[in-house]
């Protein structure tokens, strides 16, 4: 199951995808796509999707999960991305947060930051926790997992490395943290770690890989996690990018005002930005 947020920033409502890719009101059946729904997900086993509304046109799309109480980030978790930056692959998983106020829709504008000159992309599997998860083990992990999700970690690399102390000042900046389509449900997606990923700026591709080459896997991230941190239903995790950043070429690449970045992961949808400067 798809499940979607659609309609104006700050009112947006429940959705989810048919088969023939509309999205039909879910408004009658949940409040909104949040901790709650997918905590219980019980309400789905008689859910007739065909005999919701249809909603007419080409609505904006929200975050697909609402009420995020923590967006936890990975990084350096693809090999080749690391070699690219310089780094040593970690020896356990690198762990920071990225503000929740960071959190758009997957097709809203991203604002550059004054001052900025070093804002970067980064595609990334989502996943989306359903079900509390504490002191969990890996064998069980993904049971507490209510889906994925495509998310574009931007990040303001100066601000991430040059600017002292930890990289929550460059992933937190407002609009860095574009969220969907989608949300997909766990059962549509037979292995997390088989998922091609791919971004492009200005039709020009960047990112070419797989979730695959992940260091740490999603099963073995979300145990790690919850050895530290009580996770709950709508924690969002970004689980780290393949290698093709802009910090990663000779010259590094920086995105400007007007560069319009796209990026997917296979069965998971597509995201589409322009980029703006913030006045």
């Amino acid at each position: 199951m798809k499940l979607l947020r659609y309609g104006p920033l700050g009112s947006e409502k429940p959705g989810v995808l048919d088969k023939d890719g509309r999205i039909r009101d879910l408004s009658a059946i949940i409040a909104d796509v949040g901790g709650d729904a997918i905590s219980d997900m019980g309400w789905t086993k008689s859910l007739d999707i065909d005999s919701l509304p249809v909603v007419d046109g080409s609505p904006r799309l929200g975050a697909c999960v609402s009420g995020t109480g923590k967006f936890i980030c990975i990084g350096l978790n693809y090999a080749d991305h690391a070699a690219e930056t310089g780094a040593a692959v970690p020896p356990e998983p690198v762990i920071f947060m990225k503000a929740t106020s960071a959190i758009v829709g997957p097709n809203d504008d991203v604002i550059i930051p004054r001052g900025s000159q070093a804002t970067d992309w980064e595609v990334e599997l989502g996943v989306v926790i359903g079900k509390k998860a504490k002191y969990v083990s890996e064998a069980e992990a993904l049971e507490h997992v209510a889906g994925y999700c495509v998310i574009n970690d931007v990040s303001e690399r100066d601000f991430q490395t040059k600017r002292s102390g930890q990289w929550t000042k460059g992933k937190s900046c407002d609009t860095f943290g574009p969220t969907g389509p989608w949300l997909v449900t766990k059962d549509e997606v037979a292995d997390p770690q088989k998922l091609k990923m791919w971004l492009t700026v200005n039709g020009e591709s960047k990112q070419n890989g797989s979730s695959k080459t992940m260091v740490y896997g999603v099963a073995h991230v979300v145990s790690y996690l919850s050895q530290f941190m009580t996770l709950h239903p709508g924690d969002i995790i970004s689980t780290g990018t393949p290698p093709g950043v802009g910090m990663g070429f000779k010259p590094p690449q920086y995105l400007k005002a007007g560069d319009v970045v796209e990026l997917g992961i296979e069965g998971l949808g597509t995201q589409k930005q322009t980029f703006v400067a913030d006045i």
